[in-house]
């Protein structure tokens, strides 16, 4: 069922991608991706449920530390042969694009929970050369890592049968300030992450006024 969704929610993303190309509407907004639920004759829409993570420099990570924030969200592991190098270049260009923009944050699950331990975290991000403060590496339990994946309409679990023992989305997703999914991305694929970029200057002009940062927010 959880496939099902997923798979309709990406249909509709593409949908409305290439709706609004058609319609060539100047700059329309970016959807709120997910089933919409009507309760009592209110809209409900999906949103990232409540967690608690610990990152690279062993604080605690949570709704709260986005708060007010956009973000962006993968699902990694460190000794991955496959595509993770790749997802996390581009992240780091996300990162790089926004490094002086105080309303946009980063967020890796680790999915390796038992060898990605917060030293290993701290070093990797160290190799990197970026700042916990922005870009957040994080590690819990197992079970709390691959359900909240379902509701970044991510991938993580564990699989003997492919290489590195996980099989896991190299998707890129982009979460607004009230914990809704407005975007997403191939993260292995250069040109994608480039209109994704674009997508969140776009949330950035939306709902924080405008992009670049005004200097009164400062």
């Amino acid at each position: 069922m959880r496939t099902l969704l997923w798979n309709f929610s990406v249909a509709f993303y593409l949908f409305w991608a290439l709706s609004a190309s058609a319609c060539q509407q100047p700059d329309p907004p970016l959807p709120i991706i997910g089933n919409v639920e009507i309760v009592e004759g209110d809209t409900v829409y999906p949103q990232i449920p409540d967690f608690r993570f610990m990152d690279q420099d062993s604080q605690w990570v949570s709704n709260e530390t986005f708060a007010g924030k956009a973000y962006v969200a993968d699902f990694f592991f460190i000794h991955c042969p496959t595509i993770c190098p790749k997802t996390t270049k581009q992240m780091k260009r996300i990162y790089d694009h926004f490094k002086d923009d105080e309303r946009v944050l980063l967020l890796a699950h680790s999915i390796d929970t038992r060898n990605d331990t917060v030293p290993a975290l701290k070093r990797y991000a160290e190799k990197l050369g970026v700042s916990a403060d922005k870009w957040h590496f994080v590690t819990g339990s197992k079970e709390e890592i691959y359900g909240i994946a379902d509701d970044y309409f991510s991938v993580a679990q564990e699989d003997p049968d492919v290489p590195g023992g996980f099989d896991h989305s190299g998707r890129l997703i982009l979460v607004d300030k009230n914990r809704h999914v407005r975007s997403f991305c191939d993260g292995t694929d250069p040109k994608e992450v480039d209109r994704f970029i674009k997508d969140i200057e776009k949330l950035l002009r939306e709902e924080y006024g405008g992009y670049p940062m005004p200097a009164s927010s400062n």
